[in-house]
């Protein structure tokens, strides 16, 4: 294979790792964005408490005291950054959590967590929160001394 071809190939890897972390970075700043308003901030905490049964888009309206039309625009913009999820019934439009879009946000946020590991801020790899609260200081030490990283000193 030329020298060329090779350069070719490595330069199409780069092209697709760098458009790739672009789009992670994209679609978690727009995630991000959507849940830095007021509104929508509390709707989606409300649909996370619903769990994926959702609600219907006049039950949110009425919970949330927001005007239908206000309401639509801000569950539309949750749902185009990944958030929440929507299909009908009869005529009736239920939202719910996006689990998957979620899952993705908060593993983008913490995949580099404790410089590669974060088992020490109660992380698993791959992203995903441990049970792991009731660990004393001197616990979550060892864990952090087991990985080689000194919590108190980086």
């Amino acid at each position: 294979m030329s020298a060329s071809a090779t350069s070719g190939k490595s330069l199409d890897l780069f092209s697709w790792f760098y458009k790739h972390e672009n789009m992670e970075t994209k679609k978690a700043v727009e995630a991000l964005s959507a849940l830095a308003q007021e509104h929508r901030l509390a709707v989606f905490r409300l649909l996370v408490r619903e769990g994926p049964n959702g609600l219907p888009a006049g039950a949110i309206a009425e919970r949330m005291a927001v005007p239908p039309p206000t309401l639509s625009h801000h569950l539309a913009h949750l749902e185009r950054a990944g958030l929440l999820r929507s299909w009908r019934v009869e005529r009736r439009i239920f939202y719910a959590v996006d689990v998957e879009g979620t899952r993705r946000l908060l593993t983008f946020l913490t995949e580099d967590c404790c410089q590669g590991h974060p088992e020490i801020c109660g992380y698993r790899s791959g992203g995903g929160c441990r049970d792991d609260h009731h660990l004393s200081q001197s616990e979550v030490r060892d864990v952090a001394q087991r990985a080689g990283v000194d919590p108190q000193h980086g």
